[in-house]
């Protein structure tokens, strides 16, 4: 189940932290020869190397959340994708409503051990 963000933001919101703490966190204790790759996206709008820039901020906020609640950093993996996965029609220039483009500033995990 992916997190989602607020536009501009890469501040985990309530909603987020319960998904990753009854998801991944809950997983991890439970298999600690495991790794996650945690990979976070934007929507189209902005600048493209901004977009960049922010989605590598939210793929760290949520490592730096499971750190604090005693993840070992070295299991983790944080990806930025920017605008470059998006789940829609929603590119650059194309008009969507606020729900598209929340679609796609996203975070998604993957196990990758």
């Amino acid at each position: 189940m992916p997190i989602l963000y607020n536009l501009g933001s890469a501040a985990l919101t309530n909603e987020a932290k319960s998904i990753i703490d009854n998801n991944i966190y809950e997983m991890m204790v439970g298999k600690p020869e495991i790794s996650v790759e945690i990979a976070s996206h934007t929507d189209a709008r902005g600048d493209d190397n901004s977009n960049l820039s922010l989605s590598q901020r939210r793929a760290e906020s949520v490592v730096n959340y499971l750190v604090s609640k005693g993840i070992k950093r070295g299991r983790l993996v944080a990806k930025g994708f920017g605008e470059t996965k998006l789940l829609n029609r929603c590119a650059n220039g194309v008009e969507c409503s606020e729900s598209e483009h929340q679609k796609n500033r996203r975070t998604e995990f993957r196990v990758i051990q």
